[in-house]
C-alpha cells in the first residue's frame, strides 16, 4: 500500500479504501481507580470512532471499558497490562524468567499518585480537565484521554507519559491506548484485535536496541515491523533477530512482552511519540528505569534471563566454509592449520556432511564420512571441537519424514490433504528441496524426538556444538500443537534454540549453540551470529551496526562470518577482497567469538600475500583470551554485552548516541576498525586520556581525529591509563594447551610503550 501519511492507515493498518468492516476504539479518561492485591487497577473506557479518515466519536454504540493493571517490581520496573482479548497476566512463560531479585512491590493510590511500598512515587494519574481559554468553536473539542505518567525508578524528572498526540481533534498521530475491532461477514459480535499504546518523547530523544538492527545508532525517526524473517544480508530492513525492547537516551527501557507480530515507531509517525502496535488486542509492557544503560539492560535480563557462559574453547577460532564435503578434506585442513601453527579450536561442517547437500537427516554420509565417530575422536585428539550445521525443517525426501508426519512431530497442513509447503516462508536461499514441515517445538513429544533421536546420537559421538540455523520462518499454512503460526513465528527461535542448548549441555557439559534467529529470551542460550553478510566494506559496517544494537537488546555474546559470508557481485564465485579479509579479521579478534565462514575458500593460506598478517592477528586473539573470558563472565552477571556501543560508558555524551563504527570490547578496549580501502578513518575519543594499545601513543579525548592513516597490518585500539589487561604469555595451537593460571597482567602505566603484534 502507498503511504498515506495518516496514522489510521500507515500505523494502525486500516484498509485505506475503508471497505473492511473494522472500527477504531480510543481510550478516554479513567472512570475508576482501585487497589487490588497490591496492584492499581485503572478502568479505562474506550469510545468507538466513526469509520472515516478523520477521527470522531461514534456515539451510536456504548463505550467499552477494560482494566489497565499497574504493577511494580524491584528493581525499578513498572508493568502495564491490559487486554481486550481475555488474556491472563503471567509472571512465568517462555520469555519471562524472573531473577530472584525481581520482587513485587505493593502499590497504594494516594490522591492522584501511585506510591510503592518503598515510598517512591511510580505513577501519577491526572484527572483534572485540561485548561481552556475559550475563543472558538470552529473545531470540535478534543476527545477525553487518560493522562498517566510513570516513574519506574522514582525519578520524577524523567516521567514516561501516555501520549494523546494530535494536530487537531480529528487529526491524530498517536493514541495513548486504543484497539481495533473487526466484524467478519454476518457475525453478530466483532472480534477485537490490534491494540496500541504510545508514550511521549522529547525532540532530542535517541533510541537504540530492538534487536540485530542493521541501522545507524540512533533509531529515532524509524518504524520497525517486529516480525522475524530471513534477513538475506545485513544491509536492509529485514531482520533475523527482532527483540521487542528499546533503550531511550532519557534512561529508561521498554520491553513489550509478546510474541505476536507487532510494530514499533520511534518518533517516526510523530516526533512527539513512541508508538507500539500489537496484532493481538493485548498489551503487556515493562518500563525499566535506571541511571545507566547497563543498569537498565540488567533490569531487562532480570525479567527475561541472563546469558550463560559459553565454554572456554568457543572463544578460540572457528574454521568453516560452505561447505566441507568429506572427512579427508576436513583432516587435510585441520592438519595444515596445526603444521603451520595457525591456532584454531573448532572445525565446523556446514551443509555438506549429509547424504545429499542440504538434505538434513542428522546423519553423516557413509561414503564420505565412513567412520564419523573415529573421525571426531581423531580431531579431538588434535585439539579440535566439531560443530555441525542443521535446520529445523524436515525435507520431503528425508528418511525421518514418515516418522515425523505420523507422530505429528512436524507441522501439519491446515487443509487436509494439502502437502504443498509455503515456499515463501521456509525455503532456503540455496536449496530447492521441499521442506515438508517445521519441527513443532510447541509439542513436548516433538521436542524430545528432536533432542534425543536427532541430536543426542551426534553429541554422543563427540560433536560439541549444533548450528541452529534458520528458525526465523516457519510453515505459516500449517497447524501446530500449542499455538497459531502467526503467534509462534517470532518465538519459534527461542523454543528451537532452547531444545538444542539443553541437550547439548546435558550430553557434553557445554552450554552452547550457534544460532541465527532470535526473540526476547534467546540471550539465555548463546551464542548468536549475524547471518549472511556480504564480503565487502558495506557488509562489515552493517554487521557491526547489527551487533551493537543486538548488545543493546539484552544479548551478551555475538559473532559474525569473517570475512563476510557471500561474494559480490557473483554470490558464490567472486573472489574475496584481501583488504576486507584482513580488516574483518581484525574486527573478529575484538569480537565475542570468531568464526571464518562463507561461500568460497576461507583458509588463510589461499591468500599468501596476507597470510602472515592473518597469523599474527590469530595469535593475538589467543593472547587476549584471559581478558576475553574474564569479560564474558562479567557479561553473564551484569547488563553488559561483550561488544558495547560507546553510549554504555558515556550515556551523557551525545556524540556517542550517534557512533556506530566504534565500540568497547569489554570494559577496557575502545576499538576503531578500519572499514574502507584507503587505510584511513576518522575516530572519536570520549573525554579523558587514551593510550594506543599497540603503540603507546597518548591522545586526549573529547574530540574527533580526522583522516588518520592506519596501515593494513595495524588497527586502532585504545585503553585508559591504569587499565589492567590479562594476557596469555605463550603461543598455543588451541585452548586445550592453555593453563589460565599462567596468565599475566599488564598495566597501562606512563612507561607503557605498546603491545607488539608478532
Amino acid at each position: 500500500m502507498k503511504q498515506t501519511n495518516y496514522h489510521l492507515f500507515d500505523f494502525m493498518d486500516f484498509d485505506s479504501s475503508m471497505e473492511r468492516n473494522e472500527a477504531l476504539w480510543k481510550a478516554y479518561a479513567p472512570t475508576k481507580i482501585e487497589e487490588r492485591d497490591g496492584d492499581i487497577v485503572v478502568t479505562i473506557p474506550y469510545q468507538k470512532q466513526l469509520h472515516q479518515e478523520d477521527m470522531a466519536p461514534d456515539t451510536s454504540e456504548p463505550q467499552q471499558s477494560f482494566d489497565l493493571v499497574i504493577r511494580a517490581y524491584e528493581p525499578n520496573i513498572i508493568r502495564l497490562f491490559t487486554t481486550m482479548a481475555g488474556d491472563k497476566m503471567t509472571e512465568s512463560d517462555d520469555m519471562l524468567l524472573f531473577a530472584p531479585e525481581v520482587k513485587r512491590l505493593p502499590l497504594r493510590y494516594v490522591g492522584c499518585d501511585v506510591i510503592a511500598a518503598n515510598g517512591k512515587k511510580v505513577t501519577a494519574i491526572d484527572l483534572t480537565p485540561p485548561k481552556l481559554d475559550y475563543w472558538s468553536d470552529l473545531l470540535p473539542a478534543p476527545q477525553p484521554a487518560p493522562f498517566i505518567t510513570f516513574y519506574p525508578d522514582g525519578d520524577e524528572t524523567k516521567g514516561i507519559a501516555l501520549s494523546d498526540d494530535h494536530f487537531s481533534p480529528p487529526r491524530y498521530d498517536a493514541l495513548p491506548l486504543g484497539f481495533c475491532s473487526v466484524n467478519s461477514g454476518n457475525a453478530a459480535v466483532s472480534q477485537n484485535e490490534r491494540a496500541t499504546i504510545s508514550f511521549r518523547c522529547l525532540p532530542n530523544e535517541c533510541f537504540v536496541g530492538t534487536g540485530e538492527r542493521f541501522r545507524k545508532m540512533d533509531l529515532s525517526g524509524q518504524t520497525f515491523q517486529l516480525k522475524n524473517q530471513d534477513g538475506q544480508g545485513v544491509n536492509n530492513r529485514r531482520c533475523y533477530k527482532n527483540i521487542p525492547f528499546f533503550l531511550s537516551s532519557r534512561m529508561y527501557g521498554c520491553f513489550y512482552h509478546t510474541s505476536d507480530y507487532c510494530k514499533l515507531s520511534l518518533a517516526d509517525h510523530s516526533t512527539r511519540s513512541v508508538q507500539f502496535m500489537c496484532d493481538r488486542a493485548t498489551l503487556d509492557v515493562f518500563l525499566i528505569g535506571g541511571q545507566t544503560p547497563e543498569e537498565i539492560l540488567r533490569g531487562y535480563r532480570m525479567l527475561t534471563g541472563f546469558p550463560q557462559m559459553p565454554p572456554r574453547w568457543s572463544f578460540g577460532i572457528w574454521m568453516s566454509r560452505m561447505t566441507y564435503f568429506s572427512a579427508d578434506e576436513v583432516n587435510a585442513i585441520c592438519n595444515r592449520l596445526r603444521a603451520e601453527h595457525y591456532p584454531c579450536d573448532v572445525i565446523h561442517l556446514d551443509t555438506g556432511w549429509f547424504r545429499t547437500d542440504w538434505l538434513c537427516e542428522w546423519k553423516f554420509n557413509p561414503e564420505r564420512f565412513p567412520d564419523p565417530q573415529g573421525f571426531i575422536k581423531q580431531l579431538a585428539s588434535n585439539g579440535y571441537k566439531v560443530s555441525l550445521w542443521q535446520l529445523p525443517y524436515i525435507a520431503a525426501g528425508a528418511e525421518q519424514i514418515e516418522e515425523a508426519k505420523s507422530n505429528q512431530y512436524i507441522s501439519q497442513p491446515s487443509v487436509v490433504g494439502d502437502s504443498v509447503a509455503d515456499t515463501t516462508s521456509d525455503s532456503s536461499n540455496f536449496s530447492t528441496l521441499d521442506y515438508a514441515g517445521t519441527i513443532d517445538f510447541t509439542y513436548d513429544k516433538a521436542t524430545n524426538w528432536y533432542k534425543y533421536q536427532l541430536l543426542k546420537p551426534l553429541l554422543d559421538m563427540g560433536v560439541k556444538c549444533i548450528k541452529t540455523d534458520f528458525g526465523e520462518n516457519i510453515h505459516m499454512n500449517h497447524r501446530y500443537h500449542g499455538m497459531e503460526p502467526e503467534r509462534l513465528n517470532n518465538i519459534y527461535a527461542l523454543l528451537y534454540q532452547r531444545a538444542a542448548y539443553e541437550v547439548t549441555k546435558e550430553v557434553t557439559g557445554d552450554g552452547i549453540v550457534w544460532a541465527r534467529s532470535a526473540w526476547a529470551g534467546c540471550q539465555r542460550y548463546p551464542l548468536h551470529w549475524g547471518g549472511d553478510s556480504e564480503s565487502s566494506w558495506a557488509g562489515m559496517a552493517g554487521s557491526l551496526k547489527g551487533g551493537l544494537h543486538f548488545g543493546l537488546s539484552g544479548f551478551a555474546f555475538w559473532s559474525h562470518d569473517v570475512p563476510g559470508f557471500h561474494s559480490s557481485p557473483d554470490f558464490m564465485n567472486s573472489p574475496l577482497d584481501e583488504q576486507v579479509y584482513v580488516r574483518w579479521t581484525q574486527f573478529g579478534v575484538f569480537s565475542s567469538h570468531m568464526r571464518y565462514h562463507g561461500t568460497s575458500k576461507r583458509e588463510p593460506w589461499h591468500y599468501p600475500a596476507i597470510a602472515p598478517i592473518i597469523k599474527q592477528w590469530w595469535k593475538l586473539r589467543y593472547k587476549l583470551l584471559p581478558y576475553i573470558i574474564e569479560q564474558g563472565e562479567l557479561s553473564c552477571r551484569s547488563g553488559y554485552p561483550m561488544l558495547r556501543a560507546l553510549l554504555f560508558h558515556h550515556p551523557h555524551d551525545r556524540q556517542c548516541w550517534n557512533i556506530d563504527d566504534e565500540y568497547y570490547f569489554g570494559t577496557d578496549f575502545l576499538v576503531c576498525p578500519v572499514m574502507s580501502s584507503d587505510n584511513r578513518r576518522d575516530f572519536y575519543l570520549p573525554e579523558g586520556l587514551w593510550v594506543n594499545f599497540f603503540t603507546g601513543q597518548r591522545l586526549h579525548g573529547g574530540q574527533w581525529y580526522y583522516n588518520v592513516e592506519v596501515p593494513l597490518d595495524q588497527m586502532l585500539v585504545f585503553v585508559r591509563p591504569g587499565a589492567l589487561i590479562r594476557l596469555y604469555p605463550d603461543d598455543v595451537d588451541n585452548t586445550d594447551q592453555m593453563d589460565l593460571s599462567k596468565a599475566i597482567t599488564i598495566e597501562i602505566t606512563k612507561e607503557y610503550k605498546g603491545l607488539e603484534i608478532s
